[in-house]
């Protein structure tokens, strides 16, 4: 930091296990990126290229390049595996992953209707090859997912090999954890933190008072996901106590 405020929130470290910030790329060019890792490297965990974006991004292998000489993983967004999936094209979606020497991939439900059990077995496949992050939740507004299912669905992802399970949002965030609205399922995220570990979930939060909530619910190291790369560092403010939103929740703490 660039200068000493005391009753500061205790941030952890990268390479950390929790307190992670996800930030989507939608299609950055190279001089962006570039900007983008200038100021916030520090502040970005990973890196998911999103949806099928990776598809059609020129100078891809050169981008992917650049986040890995920060030091930060990237990976394809979850419907680019659906896409693979629904064509029947698992085994080219493995050589995708080794072309681009990605170490990490995502495994979501959220377009396309998929057997439980099968969905298990594609993350048990390739964590045999990469880290598996697992997301739960439809990008379906009227699919409403009861808590105990979120539950069941979480445990057995991460019993099947996932690394992480990521909470459905979509880069609006209106739907999933959130109604359409925006609003936080306030009751359904606390149901699921009785059962599995926060440092366990990625919260998709791309909204302000998305991410706000979350902070004063579980403090400055919740892990958050789809953050616009012009928010991380409003956001590692908001962590810290010191933009307005948790300005006094931190303080107050303290005292």
């Amino acid at each position: 930091m660039n200068y000493l405020l005391s009753n500061i929130p205790e941030r952890t470290q990268k390479p950390r296990d929790y307190g992670f910030t996800m930030a989507m790329d939608k299609g950055l060019s190279t001089r962006e990126t570039e900007d983008f890792l200038e100021m916030c490297s520090g502040h970005v965990d990973i890196v998911k290229l999103g949806w099928g974006t990776s598809f059609v991004t020129p100078v891809l292998k050169e981008k992917i390049k650049m986040y890995k000489d920060a030091g930060i993983p990237v990976y394809f967004g979850g419907t680019l595996f659906e896409a693979f999936i629904v064509r029947d094209q698992f085994d080219d979606y493995r050589k995708v992953l080794d072309k681009y020497e990605l170490e990490f991939c995502e495994v979501s439900d959220g377009s396309i209707e998929m057997d439980h059990d099968k969905k298990c077995e594609y993350i048990s496949q390739l964590a045999k090859q990469v880290t598996v992050l697992s997301e739960v939740g439809s990008k379906d507004e009227e699919k409403i997912i009861p808590p105990y299912k979120w539950i069941e669905l979480m445990q057995k992802e991460l019993d099947a090999g996932s690394w992480k399970v990521i909470g459905e949002a979509r880069e609006a965030g209106n739907v999933g954890l959130f109604r359409s609205s925006g609003e936080v399922r306030s009751g359904l995220v606390q149901e699921i933190l009785t059962k599995i570990p926060f440092e366990k979930i990625i919260w998709e939060a791309p909204q302000k008072p998305q991410q706000v909530w979350f902070i004063k619910l579980l403090g400055s190291n919740v892990n958050l996901g789809n953050i616009a790369p012009n928010e991380v560092i409003p956001l590692e403010t908001i962590r810290l106590g010191l933009r307005g939103d948790t300005f006094l929740h931190f303080l107050n703490q303290e005292k």
